[in-house]
């Protein structure tokens, strides 16, 4: 990281500040900012209404974001994308696009690596690297959008990283991508997953920002969710429950609780019970994942029949459940395992798999 200005991460306010620094008019602001997020250019360069000479001294002072595609896989099975991006610095990041009946979801990651320590998941496996800049949040959707060249109808911050690790960054990225003289994105459109981090929770119902909160909640007692989530070892699930309850609360917004189901680990009938009966009475979802295998982990996919029976248990008892369609199945899918394979390989190839 250099100590240059980050152009893409700044509010409309702060790039009038800027302007104002360089001994530009103040309604230079508005022209880069609508370059930056409306137009999405990769480089100054691209800005044709920006005159030279600050454009030099933006180049001198300020960089502006861009990430560079490494990877792009093609799912054969689905069509599913999945995308390996380049930060600046030389870390790369991964990024999936999916195609649904109701419209294009991208799923973004907010930190390099993951510190959480989920048993099941890959992004964790080497740890964090560093969190990521509002701009190469921003990033990921603008690239992704340029290469599919498709609308992107849901963006899910549910790639590597626990978003509320990297708070600020969060904030500023979901205030840039649903600003009206940018990309305007709906913000009832954007879901923030989280394993747990209570404070921020908390903090973030405040936000006043209609967003879907998604729940890693995994397990029905203290005792298994420690076995799979090192977080819970600080916050008890009541602790957690009751910070999502609160969100609700102040947001209006149902509560996605999402449970991979990990075999002989927590996917019995009795689980199914016990999880009805914590959320009795919620407005809320529940998305059901058969856990994706990871070779460092012994964990193991249940049955079909034991997920359709833990599904139907929940709704029997009045808790609306889906099973997440498995998507991207032979591209990496699972978080974190296209960089891993890429990191561990050490070198670059560029290639798609199709059908």
């Amino acid at each position: 990281m250099n100590d240059k200005v980050d152009l893409r991460s700044l509010f409309p306010d702060e790039l009038k500040s800027l302007c104002g620094e360089l001994g530009e008019k103040p309604f230079r602001a508005g022209q880069l900012f609508s370059w930056m997020h409306e137009k999405q250019v990769k480089s100054l360069e691209e800005m044709t209404n920006i005159p030279a000479a600050f454009k030099k001294k933006l180049s001198e002072n300020a960089e502006l974001v861009t990430l560079r595609p490494v990877q792009v896989l093609t799912s054969a099975i689905d069509g599913t994308k999945k995308f390996l991006f380049e930060c600046p610095d030389g870390n790369v990041i991964e990024s999936v696009w999916m195609q649904y009946k109701h419209g294009n979801s991208i799923c973004i990651s907010s930190q390099v690596g993951c510190r959480m320590g989920c048993r099941f998941c890959a992004s964790t496996l080497d740890g964090c690297v560093r969190s990521l800049r509002a701009s190469e949040m921003l990033e990921q959707v603008y690239r992704i959008r340029e290469i599919t060249g498709e609308k992107i109808s849901n963006i899910v911050i549910m790639g590597s990283g626990e978003p509320f690790d990297n708070y600020d960054n969060l904030l500023k990225f979901l205030r840039l991508v649903t600003d009206e003289k940018g990309m305007n994105f709906s913000i009832r459109n954007i879901t923030v997953s989280s394993c747990g981090l209570v404070p921020q929770i908390k903090a973030f119902a405040e936000e006043n920002l209609p967003v879907t909160l998604a729940l890693s909640l995994h397990a029905t007692t203290d005792e298994t969710r420690r076995k799979l989530m090192p977080i819970a070892n600080k916050y008890s699930l009541n602790e957690v429950l009751s910070a999502c309850d609160e969100y609700f609360e102040k947001t209006g917004r149902r509560i996605s609780y999402e449970f991979s189901l990990v075999s002989g680990v927590n996917d019995t009938r009795e689980e199914a019970l016990r999880l009805a009966a914590l959320l009795h009475g919620k407005n809320c979802h529940v998305n059901l994942i058969p856990v994706n295998p990871v070779k460092e982990r012994d964990f193991k996919r249940p049955f079909r029949e034991v997920i359709l029976d833990f599904k139907n248990t929940l709704e029997k008892s009045g808790i609306n459940a889906t099973i997440r369609r498995e998507m991207g199945r032979d591209i990496n899918g699972a978080c974190g395992q296209l960089r891993k394979s890429y990191l561990e390989e050490g070198q670059e190839r560029s290639f798609e798999i199709t059908e």
